[in-house]
């Protein structure tokens, strides 16, 4: 009981406020050898040069920044007409990253897609609509990709999805058979859920009806796809956290229908969890084992299998690749040593076997993170793309076709010219009175004001106008990017303190 109390202690929201620490001394040791080990608020975009020295790449391939300004690029979705779109979940937009029509490797340029979304994450295409996971609701809206837009307003064909929560972010693929299957995060780092979606894998008809529970035991499964040819489903797996640095490992498993993957009764290989294991040696005798086990904390991501759109796909990789499941290792948060920070290809034997080996490598080096994947995709022409939540870019890495060093451009298209626009001047005066009291209590200042902010800490805020509406700045204060704490205030509060931020913090 008392490990329980301290797991949920040290994994609530307010202990993020403890962030001064971590900067100061690296990580902090916790009862137990438990450990919070952040890399820090966010990261610089490296220049070309110092990329390329960075980044490690097999002999043969090139890595380069294809996009970049973008805010927390979460998961990549290219269209027919070769558009990149991204998730934005803190910033609630969608992206679309205009394709390389000049092929110099960089993309022509980004305009916000869709605005004021709740968390969005997951993107899947079918048959002229986009589809989009919300934390709590999965939309869809006509999408015409030769044009690049969308149509109408967005439909919400699944609500009621669980929110809140240590794992908010919901991806949804489209499977061989048609269906709609949606991912959900376990709302706690180990706990019994009283609601059976959490942990799990759903899947649903495409316009949303007949959902049914797939998969269950799946304590966070940020991503998943089918291996072509057997048609198999795989997915990445966070295991839990605070049980040391090298325990439990993370997973790849592959899922089937009914399946239980064993949280929170077991970790790794059927070892029965500390907590809640006991009294549970059915269900853990039952559970699947992972298919494949990384190292502890690296936090697998986003997964694609390697097939090159065609064979004369200019950047395709070479054929000892084909049918290799690439997996960004975000990087871990809960070791005294960082880990992860890269991505990898694992290798399926004809005997059954993973193996798995570095691809790209250099996120992190010293102790300091250059950078956190994410989510890799194959792009028309055969390269790989990689989104980077830490810097806000998205990486081409090609075989034998490197890009010509042309940087692409830092900006993002306003979302809109005046972001207070519609509001009078006694509602936006209110709202300013309001937010300007909260701005001080939450307490802002310590990590945003230079005199008030220890200087490791120090975040000065800029250009926010020209990055968020109100509803979007607002859904970044419910979620930011750890480990900045989210804003524990009713929706209207938050809203008075965007409003008050895009006045005053301009």
């Amino acid at each position: 009981m008392l490990r329980r109390v301290i797991t949920a202690v040290v994994l609530a929201a307010g202990v993020l406020a403890w962030v001064v620490v971590l900067v100061a001394c690296g990580y902090i040791a916790l009862p137990g050898g438990w450990t919070i080990n952040f890399p820090g608020f966010r990261g610089s975009v490296l220049a070309e040069p110092e990329l390329r020295a960075r980044i490690t790449v097999p002999p043969g391939f090139s890595i380069g920044t294809y996009a970049a300004g973008l805010s927390s690029p979460r998961m990549l979705l290219f269209t027919q007409a070769g558009d990149l779109l991204v998730s934005e979940p803190r910033a609630g937009t969608v992206m679309l990253v205009a394709g390389d029509r000049d092929g110099d490797g960089v993309a022509d340029g980004q305009r916000v897609l869709l605005d004021g979304l709740n968390q969005p994450h997951g993107l899947a295409y079918r048959d002229g609509r986009l589809y989009v996971a919300e934390t709590n609701a999965v939309l869809q809206i006509p999408f015409d990709p030769v044009t690049g837009a969308v149509s109408g307003t967005p439909e919400r064909i699944i609500r009621g999805l669980p929110e809140g929560g240590n794992h908010w972010t919901r991806t949804i693929h489209i499977g061989p058979d048609g269906k709609l299957y949606v991912s959900v995060g376990s709302s706690c780092n180990v706990c019994l859920e009283t609601d059976r979606r959490r942990a799990a894998l759903l899947r649903y008809d495409l316009d949303g009806s007949g959902g049914e529970i797939y998969a269950t035991g799946l304590r966070n499964a940020v991503d998943f796809a089918w291996q072509p040819g057997s048609g198999d489903l795989y997915a990445t797996c966070n295991g839990r956290d605070l049980l040391g640095d090298d325990f439990p490992p993370d997973a790849l498993y592959r899922v089937v229908r009914g399946g239980f993957y064993g949280w929170p009764f077991a970790n790794g290989n059927r070892v029965p969890d500390p907590d809640y294991g006991e009294g549970h040696e059915q269900e853990i005798s039952a559970s699947i084992p992972p298919a494949h086990a990384f190292a502890a904390h690296v936090a697998p991501l986003g997964m694609t299998f390697y097939e090159p759109p065609d064979g004369t796909a200019p950047a395709a990789f070479p054929e000892r690749y084909r049918g290799a499941a690439f997996v960004a290792q975000h990087g871990s948060w809960n070791r005294s040593k960082k880990s992860g920070y890269q991505v990898v290809a694992l290798r399926f034997g004809s005997d059954g076997t993973i193996t798995e080996e570095p691809f790209a490598t250099g996120f992190m080096r010293d102790e300091r993170a250059y950078g956190r994947p994410v989510d890799p995709v194959v792009g028309p022409d055969g390269a790989l793309y990689v989104s980077d939540d830490f810097t806000g870019s998205v990486y081409r890495i090609a075989y034998g076709n490197p890009a010509t060093g042309r940087a692409p451009a830092a900006g993002r298209t306003e979302v809109h010219p005046d972001p207070l626009a519609g509001l009078s001047e006694a509602d936006v005066a209110a709202a300013v009175q309001r937010g300007e009291e909260l701005w001080t209590t939450q307490p802002c200042p310590a990590c945003h004001v230079p005199g008030q902010a220890a200087p490791a800490m120090l975040h000065p805020l800029s250009g926010l106008r020209s990055k968020y509406t109100i509803d979007s700045l607002a859904a970044f204060l419910r979620a930011p990017r750890p480990p900045m704490p989210p804003v524990m205030l009713p929706d209207d509060a938050r809203r008075d303190l965007a409003i008050y931020l895009l006045v005053k913090q301009p």
